[in-house]
């Protein structure tokens, strides 16, 4: 029998050769079953390839899923199969991670890689410029900003053709403005009146008005080639990127130089804004997982059970493309910037789901669209808060 799996390393890499090995050894290990793989671009499998595959009546069998709000509307829809009976050793590995996947106590799917996001930078760039140290505050960051235009570099890349990329500055100025408890809330009841959501589009577009970011940043793609944002940074043409943990994976495939990449990459959390209300030290994270389609056979369970085993989760970590999820596979992070990310992961106060998926589909496209509007000069603060709440009522 052959099991199809759609995910998202689908560039050229250590991430995309390492799922094919897995499927290899799985199949190893259960000669029956053939793994078919189509690895797609993230934009357009959470976006278009995905949705319109479950809406058919021929879905992959086990593809990527990224939990929260996204995964209760597709268990509503009926799309998933519920494992709960067959992962509970694997969730007791995971740990609270799981919950992401859960949807009222079931489990859904499992995750392969969790970690918070932060700005990756270029030390060397930084030591040019004069800037001693990370910022810590957004004030600090502004003042690097400065520095690094001193001596003509690009202070950040960012992807906003891609439009997350753009809208992730916005969801971590949310995280500042708004509490916690309002965080949750309106990841639960869909509800956004508290005057701080307004207020993260007021810092954002204060912190475009200094003008930090590349030229044409609203064309630059996140992450596909030397051109995109992330291949700025890999390729010494802009010193910050904000990106998740993923970005070691994919600033190696677009790296000319791969050597001096890992001699000169560097990560730090995002800076606090002074005076805030938002907790400083709550990060904004998620992570990547798998599910299966509800009419998918029982080696799709078994397959994904293989996905996060202790040994497979181990080999994961020593590709340096993301943070593994299963207790002692951490020991597999050699990268320092992974580390990094490791060691804040664990400190963070309260880890925020990635807004889009958070509050679902319908919510996180019109917010991230809204969002890219204040970057293209043509949004408004309030125009991001209104078109969530149209989304919300939908």
């Amino acid at each position: 029998m052959t099991l199809t799996w759609w995910h998202n390393a689908s560039q050229d890499g250590p991430g995309k050769t390492y799922w094919e090995k897995v499927a290899k050894d799985f199949s190893a290990l259960h000669p029956t079953v053939k793994i078919e793989i189509e690895a797609i671009e993230t934009n357009q499998l959470q976006r278009t390839r995905l949705p319109a595959a479950l809406l058919s009546s021929d879905p992959p069998d086990i593809f990527q899923a990224w939990g929260g709000g996204e995964m209760v509307e597709q268990v509503e829809a009926d799309y998933l199969k519920d494992i709960t009976d067959q992962v509970k050793t694997e969730v007791g590995n995971i740990g609270s991670a799981a919950e992401i996947w859960q949807v009222k106590g079931k489990q859904y799917g499992l995750p392969f890689r969790m970690g918070i996001e932060g700005v990756w930078y270029n030390k060397d760039m930084f030591a040019q410029a004069g800037i001693a140290a990370p910022p810590t505050t957004f004030a600090e960051l502004n003042e690097a900003v400065t520095k690094l235009k001193a001596i003509n570099v690009v202070p950040i890349a960012v992807g906003a053709g891609d439009k997350w990329p753009a809208a992730h500055w916005w969801y971590n100025m949310a995280l500042r403005a708004c509490s916690v408890d309002t965080l949750k809330k309106a990841s639960t009841d869909k509800v956004f009146d508290d005057p701080c959501f307004v207020k993260a589009g007021q810092d954002l577009k204060a912190f475009i008005d200094t003008k930090p970011f590349q030229p044409n940043f609203i064309a630059t793609p996140g992450q596909n080639d030397p051109t995109s944002a992330n291949g700025m940074l890999a390729n010494g043409k802009a010193a910050m990127e904000l990106m998740g943990d993923w970005n070691r994976g994919t600033l190696d495939t677009v790296a000319t130089d791969k050597a001096k990449l890992a001699s000169f990459l560097g990560w730090f959390p995002v800076p606090a804004i002074e005076g805030s209300p938002g907790d400083p030290k709550a990060a904004l994270g998620g992570g990547d997982g798998f599910s299966c389609a509800k009419n998918a056979p029982a080696e799709c369970v078994e397959f994904l059970k293989y996905i996060v085993s202790p040994e497979v989760q181990k080999g994961y970590a020593e590709t340096g493309t993301g943070l593994p999820v299963v207790k002692g596979a951490a020991d597999g992070v050699t990268d320092p910037a992974l580390k990094s990310i490791l060691e804040a992961t664990a400190n963070a106060s309260y880890v925020q789901l990635w807004l889009d998926t958070a509050y679902g589909s319908t919510v996180g496209t019109a917010m991230n669209d809204a969002v890219v509007a204040i970057f293209a000069g043509n949004g408004t603060p309030e125009k991001v808060v209104s078109a969530m709440k149209a989304a919300a009522s939908k």
